[in-house]
């Protein structure tokens, strides 16, 4: 199993980034990228912990249907890791 590679970190940063992306998504957003950076945790454990919170967010009435592609593209970037 490899580590999570940078393309992971640029989507995180770019749907944070993103104005039309609302506060409380933005939130998990950035949990999500702290808990990946984590030192010392399983890798496999880590990434479906983040799975689990990406399922969550997608499913969320608010977010802007780019978004949600983005984050559908994350969740399939990770899988292929584990």
């Amino acid at each position: 199993m490899t580590e999570v590679n940078e393309q992971v970190f640029q989507i995180l940063e770019t749907i944070n980034n993103d104005n039309g992306v609302p506060k409380n998504v933005k939130e998990k957003i950035i949990e999500m990228d702290s808990m990946l950076k984590q030192k010392g945790d399983n890798t496999a454990l880590k990434i479906n912990k983040v799975l689990q919170e990406l399922d969550d967010l997608s499913e969320e009435n608010n977010i802007p249907e780019h978004v949600r592609t983005q984050i559908w593209n994350l969740a399939s970037l990770l899988e292929s890791i584990i």
